[in-house]
């Protein structure tokens, strides 16, 4: 598949994603879609995808991704860009891959770089608290 051909289905399933579209996420994915969070969290199947992005998307209404950079490495779409969402952890930048088959994704996976972040400024919040001071 051409690589315009890839970045037109991965966004095009962000695209259902920004619209909290159910129906047009379940044409875009494979029966095995598998969604892997930024934590690692890994979530199989199509059927128990489209059940958490409808939890998700009654959770956080608002939530939308914008890409600023889409590029393609064989079957894999990278997209780099940011998420706006009330919920601040969910707000910010990340990177999105997707991995098409057969002009569906089988894989869409999410990397929040903020969230990264945030974590390593806690734990040296965390650790800074803990430590003796210093005479």
């Amino acid at each position: 598949m051409k690589p315009q051909e890839l970045m037109s289905i991965a966004l095009k399933f962000n695209e259902k994603i920004n619209e909290q579209d159910l129906e047009g996420l379940a044409t875009l994915m494979t029966e095995d879609h598998t969604f892997v969070d930024s934590d690692n969290n890994i979530t199989k199947g199509k059927k128990t995808m489209l059940r958490g992005w409808g939890e998700f998307f009654q959770k956080y209404p608002d939530y939308k991704n914008t890409f600023t950079c889409v590029a393609t490495q064989d079957d894999v779409v990278i997209m780099v860009g940011y998420s706006t969402c009330f919920h601040k952890p969910l707000n910010g930048p990340g990177i999105w891959t997707a991995k098409i088959r057969g002009k569906r994704v089988s894989e869409w996976r999410v990397i929040w770089l903020n969230q990264r972040q945030e974590q390593s400024n806690q734990e040296r919040k965390r650790a800074k608290k803990q430590s003796p001071p210093h005479k």
